[in-house]
């Protein structure tokens, strides 16, 4: 049987990637605005690379 908290993350899954969605969607923008002429992948794996060290740092 699983664990409450994973019963419960389970159940909010789509609405955390929905959520990451965002943010990705957020910074893009930010950096559409920025740089008129953007590389989008490369961007993307900035901004997603900036998430990853924000999650890294938060479960410190």
């Amino acid at each position: 049987m699983k664990k409450m908290e994973q019963l419960e993350l389970d159940a909010h899954r789509k609405e955390i990637a929905a959520d990451m969605r965002g943010l990705l969607e957020k910074y893009r923008a930010i950096f559409g605005w920025d740089i008129p002429e953007i590389d989008q992948g490369s961007a993307d794996k900035l901004i997603l690379a900036a998430m990853h060290k924000a999650l890294d740092d938060i479960s410190m």
